[in-house]
């Protein structure tokens, strides 16, 4: 299976990439997440607040995945 992932804000800058697709058996946003955690340099996506979207649409880490779907990672928003 196919995934196009996206990341943004702070994440987009620590790994230094807006999006990357990435292939595998994975049945949940978490997978995808667990498997980009075993890369260098991913280890901002471990943060317990971390937000996720798959199809732009907000939604919780065990939210399940077809193939070609997209799965985004950010920080969550604080404001003031």
């Amino acid at each position: 299976m196919k995934i196009q992932v996206r990341f943004f804000a702070r994440y987009r800058e620590a790994l230094g990439l807006d999006a990357l697709e990435i292939e595998g058996a994975f049945a949940c946003v978490d997978d995808v997440r667990q498997a980009l955690l075993a890369r260098d340099g991913a280890a901002v996506l471990a943060e317990q607040n971390l937000m996720c979207a798959r199809n732009e649409d907000l939604c919780q880490l065990d939210e399940p995945l077809a193939d070609g779907d997209e799965v985004a990672f950010f920080p969550t928003v604080t404001g003031g």
